[in-house]
Order: C-alpha cells, then sequence, then structure tokens
C-alpha cells in the first residue's frame, strides 16, 4: 500500500480569487491528502493585486482547512509541481471554452513531466465567472459581492477605490 500522501497543485494568477476558484479549493481538498494552490505570476496580465496579497488572502479564505497550503511561486508550473513531489495539476473547468485551452495545457505538462491533470467542473453557479469579469465590473461600480468571497470584494473596493480615475468618454447626445 502506498503510504505517500496524495498531493495536487492548484496553479493559477487568482487576480482576483472568485467563488468558482473557491469551490474547486474545496472539493480538490477532499480528493487529496494535501492540496497546494500555488500563486503564479502570468507575464501576460498586468495584476491588480500583487503576489503576496493574493497569497495572504487565500490564506486567510481557508485557514479552517488543514489539508490546504497556499504559496507563490515563479517559472514553470510543472517544475513547481515536481519540487513538492505532487502526483497531479488541478484545474477548474468553467465551460466548453476554457477546454481546448485547457487540454492543451495538460497534455504538455504530461509530456514535459509526466504529472496529470484533474479537471474539476465548477458548479453552474460559477461557470461564467471570472477573474478579469470580477475586475471590470467592479472597475465600474458594480455589485461582485455574489461573485466572489466578501474579504475580497473588500479588498477590491479599497484597491479601486486608491486607484486613479480612469478618463471616462463624453457621452453623446444622440
Amino acid at each position: 500500500m502506498d503510504s505517500e500522501p496524495k498531493i495536487a497543485v492548484f496553479p493559477g494568477t487568482f487576480d482576483p480569487l472568485t467563488n468558482g476558484h473557491v469551490d474547486v479549493i474545496d472539493r480538490g481538498r477532499r480528493l487529496f491528502d494535501r492540496l497546494i494552490v500555488a500563486v503564479g505570476e502570468n507575464p501576460d496580465k498586468a495584476p491588480l493585486f500583487a503576489a503576496d496579497e493574493r497569497v495572504s488572502m487565500i490564506r486567510e479564505l481557508v485557514r479552517d482547512w488543514p489539508n490546504v497550503v497556499v504559496e507563490a511561486f515563479a517559472g514553470l508550473t510543472v517544475d513547481y509541481v515536481r519540487s513538492r513531489r505532487a502526483v497531479a495539476i488541478l484545474r477548474g473547468i468553467r465551460s466548453t471554452i476554457d477546454l481546448p485551452h485547457e487540454l492543451q495545457q495538460a497534455y504538455t505538462n504530461r509530456t514535459l513531466s509526466g504529472i496529470e491533470t484533474v479537471f474539476i467542473l465548477t458548479t453552474e453557479e460559477h461557470s461564467l465567472i471570472s477573474s478579469s469579469m470580477i475586475k471590470q465590473v467592479a472597475g465600474m461600480g458594480g455589485d461582485v459581492s455574489q461573485m466572489a468571497p466578501a474579504l475580497v470584494v473588500a479588498r477590491l473596493r479599497e484597491r479601486l477605490k486608491s486607484a486613479p480615475a480612469k478618463p471616462r468618454l463624453p457621452v453623446s447626445d444622440d
């Protein structure tokens, strides 16, 4: 019998963390002995929150789940996953729109490292939520309290309140 704990890594930028992410973390922690939420940087994105802020928020939200660990990482996901002796990468699938990209990533990761990817389908209520959408709606003054944890919503409001105002386009009377 294998006595090694089954460890999975749930990587992402989590900028900001959504209720969909929390759902995947909650369900993933039940499947594995240990789940590492790995907060990474995406060079193609300009984050609203620094990595240490995202790690801090997520740690606060998962503090009652003893088998969930939150860490920041840089570099290739597969290198990080190997360094943590994980058996799988955990990913959430929101819709069929996510599928081609997620499959390509999973095949690439398995080719590079032999590490499997485990997919969890998000619940229907979270299937259309994304971090980008939350930032856009919140940035325009909309209510995102149904899309993200209360802690994240509060920090978003603080951050957006202190951000420099973006110029608005004039509205035509036509």
